[in-house]
């Protein structure tokens, strides 16, 4: 039987479908469902192996980068949220969805407090950054979704994507625990610190990240594809993280 991935979708989020179709290519079968739904139906997550939370403008971002649907989350879904990743779901949120789950406090939740310690704030040139990057996944990251993977080409597009911590004492534990997962590599483009460009929790089951891997599943994606580019490309997290929930 196929695993199942829950991709959320509604209220300004503008890449489900490409998050659903990456789950897909990945070998797990992918539902797209309004977030509406799924706060109505708390028990709807019980039913999945996955949740993508995709990027876009979730609320608009009117009061800050998916601040909104993380309050949302906090307020409906919590109890639930917590569940799934006990039993073992993995998690996955990718530029609006990694400062959706910084802001509910599910990433980095050291010890398990959900008090959020870091977050994703206006890129440091104060511009809005739509490119290609260079990025590392980092070899002793217990992050399910990079392990074993090296570095790769991905996408950005963020005018809200410098990775910050409330204390230097924050930024030290992520670094010695590991919980960096991916880092910018040469070009820093927005400013963050220690060019964090993703980090997971302390279960490497839960894992967020600016740049947008679902946007890298096809080779020809990339600028370079006439050029004899090589590569990894963004697929290969979701193959990695479906190949390890089939073997848990």
């Amino acid at each position: 039987m196929k695993t199942r991935a829950l991709v959320l979708s509604g209220y300004g989020i503008n890449a489900d479908e490409e998050l659903a179709q990456a789950f897909l290519m990945a070998g797990a079968e992918a539902d797209r469902r309004h977030v509406a739904d799924v706060v109505s139906e708390p028990a709807l997550l019980a039913q999945y192996d996955y949740i993508g939370f995709p990027g876009g403008f979730s609320f608009g971002d009117h009061l800050g980068s998916g601040l909104v649907l993380a309050n949302l989350f906090r307020q409906k879904l919590e109890p639930q949220l917590r569940s799934f990743v006990a039993d073992g779901g993995l998690i996955i949120g990718i530029c609006n969805g990694f400062q959706t789950l910084v802001k509910t406090g599910l990433l980095p939740a050291l010890d398990g407090d959900d008090r959020p310690v870091v977050s994703l704030v206006h890129n440091d040139h104060g511009q809005f950054i739509d490119d290609w990057v260079l990025v590392d996944c980092e070899s002793e990251s217990p992050c399910v979704w990079t392990r074993g993977l090296g570095r790769r080409w991905l996408p950005i597009r963020h005018g809200e994507g410098r990775f910050v911590t409330d204390t230097p004492e924050t930024l030290q534990r992520l670094e010695a625990e590991h919980l960096v997962a991916l880092r910018y590599a040469g070009r820093n483009p927005n400013g963050a610190v220690a060019s964090i460009a993703g980090i997971c929790d302390q279960s490497g089951r839960v894992f967020g990240l600016m740049p947008h891997p679902e946007a890298f599943i096809h080779l020809e994606c990339h600028p370079a594809r006439r050029h004899g580019f090589e590569g990894g490309i963004g697929l290969d997290l979701f193959q990695q993280a479906v190949q390890w929930k089939e073997n848990n």
